[in-house]
């Protein structure tokens, strides 16, 4: 990605992570993921320990650039400045992963309709289709507390967790994470399938669950169905093509 507008004061490293994370917010919204001025992608900046980028809160992700993205430290204080306040709630949320987990690189949560739908059924997302077929077995759950701004439940939400690296917010909706940026894309664009074809599966009728053997099958042999260069790296790419096709003041 083009560095033409880094701020002097600013790392190489960040701005090419900035560029990254505010491609992906068009991204998102171009795949009509947007909900009004609220969820958050983050992502750390591992050349800064304990800094992460997050969205300024009151921007639509149609509006989210690289410069206006906002660097906070774990405890939510602003690591440069900027105009824009922090939401609590994604902050609360995703400082607890990233403070807690080092492979938590990139952290997406979102409330599109399919996947708080899901996350709002008994038995959450079910092995009925090819894209649900990839997480069996890989899903924690949180049960739902109320909006995520007391610290305290952070440390629910890490033990829910565990290994694992997608969860449901039950009758909340999806947070995934990734080591890089477009892993927890491609995470999050799977389930977000998964989700709406169970969703039409089951207006349908009583959905078909793949025999246990079979998802084991399938998990094993997915790698070679994947393009080279890394988890989501080819998926993530040709969609910043498209977004750049509309429009790229995400760059500036």
């Amino acid at each position: 990605m083009a560095t033409a507008l880094r701020q002097p004061q600013m790392s190489a490293h960040e701005w090419e992570a900035r560029q990254e994370l505010a491609a992906c917010y068009r991204v998102f919204d171009m795949l009509g993921w947007s909900e009004m001025i609220y969820n958050h992608i983050t992502v750390k900046l591992d050349d800064e320990r304990g800094a992460f980028l997050i969205n300024p809160f009151g921007l639509h992700f149609s509006e989210v650039t690289a410069s206006s993205l906002v660097k906070i430290d774990l405890d939510g204080n602003k690591l440069a400045d900027s105009p824009y306040p922090v939401n609590l709630a994604g902050f609360v949320q995703h400082a607890v992963f990233h403070r807690n987990l080092p492979d938590a690189h990139c952290i997406m949560h979102t409330h599109t309709t399919a996947g708080m739908a899901v996350s709002s059924v008994e038995g959450g997302l079910r092995p009925t289709n090819f894209y649900a077929c990839n997480f069996a077995g890989q899903i924690a759950y949180h049960d739902f507390e109320g909006v995520t701004v007391r610290s305290e439940e952070g440390e629910r939400l890490v033990a829910n967790l565990g290994s694992k690296r997608v969860m449901f917010l039950r009758n909340h909706g999806i947070l995934v994470m990734g080591r890089t940026l477009p892993e927890a894309f491609i995470k999050h664009w799977s389930l977000q399938r998964a989700c709406e074809i169970q969703l039409a599966t089951m207006s349908m009728g009583t959905p078909l669950e793949v025999a246990p053997e079979v998802v084991a099958t399938h998990q094993r042999d997915l790698h070679k169905a994947s393009v080279p260069g890394g988890a989501g790296k080819a998926d993530f790419a040709a969609m910043v093509r498209l977004v750049d096709k509309q429009d790229t003041s995400w760059r500036e």
